[in-house]
């Protein structure tokens, strides 16, 4: 009866847990739905009154708005992908590994394991990498993500505003949201601002518009500075082909720690985030 009530009050919690991690990417969203009204209905309907200025708006702002949309979906909804599974242990070798109490046996069988893998990174202490919840060795560049409760290749970090885990299967989708984040911001910004002086200087009446207009630059310009500091952050990791976890952690070789382990050249590192089609590198599509 004890466990059973446990079990109940775990299940509760893990469902309240799931519930809360979109609460985040809710708030996004809002602000998002809320910006759409402020510049289509409140600035380009309501304040702008020449409809050639209108339609130039509305059109740039809608192709812009498309883009971001759409990159926000791919970050949120493309599944982490996980080692495949010749990295699993089987079942036998799983039976064998936790039946040994010695570790410096489970060491060298997982130093056997790995000879047939192509795993070359290795932990601080020149043991194979091995994750003991999903048993499995690791891949290079794969990290236990505790949040997705997964092994993620590749994994940069958990977003917490796209409730995922962001890695080799959505790295690029998310670069692409920062960047279309960031036009769209200082698109608004840059529009907004001439009627923002006007309302300021008085030269339009006081109507609803006017603070919508106001907080709209506001909130644009806020977002525009953080997200240009996050872009640019990880622009600088894809030129060095760097995560960001491996920016703060030393990446350990067989042959000992190598900072830049993972460095093909400028071109080549984009390339492994946005794949080789020149075409595709702007557009939310797998490449």
């Amino acid at each position: 009866m004890r466990r059973g009530w446990k079990m109940g009050l775990s299940g509760v919690l893990r469902f309240c847990r799931r519930v809360l991690s979109w609460v985040p990417v809710l708030v996004i969203v809002l602000v998002v739905l809320w910006s759409y009204y402020a510049y289509v209905f409140e600035l380009c309907l309501v304040t702008v009154l020449s409809p050639a200025e209108k339609v130039i708006y509305l059109i740039l702002y809608h192709a812009i708005f498309v883009f971001f949309a759409w990159t926000y979906w791919k970050s949120i909804f493309t599944l982490p992908q996980q080692p495949n599974q010749k990295f699993h242990l089987s079942y036998t070798d799983k039976e064998r590994y936790e039946n040994e109490e010695r570790p410096e046996v489970q060491k060298q069988m997982l130093f056997d394991m790995a000879k047939k893998l192509p795993v070359y990174t290795r932990t601080g202490s020149g043991a194979v990498r091995f994750c003991d919840r999903c048993h499995l060795i690791k891949p290079d560049r794969c990290h236990h993500c505790s949040v997705c409760a997964m092994c993620v290749l590749k994994m940069d970090h958990h977003c917490p505003w796209v409730n995922n885990c962001i890695g080799f299967s959505n790295y690029k989708f998310f670069l692409q949201f920062l960047a279309y984040s960031v036009i769209y911001c200082l698109y608004i910004a840059t529009t907004v601002f001439s009627y923002f002086i006007k309302y300021w200087r008085g030269e339009l009446p006081s109507v609803r518009s006017k603070f919508h207009v106001l907080f709209l630059l506001f909130v644009a310009c806020m977002f525009f500075v953080s997200l240009v500091i996050l872009f640019g952050y990880h622009c600088w990791l894809v030129s060095r082909n760097k995560t960001t976890l491996e920016a703060f952690c030393t990446p350990v070789f067989t042959s000992g720690p190598e900072k830049n382990g993972f460095n093909l050249g400028f071109i080549k590192n984009i390339q492994q985030v946005f794949g080789n089609n020149k075409k595709f590198w702007l557009i939310p599509i797998g490449s």
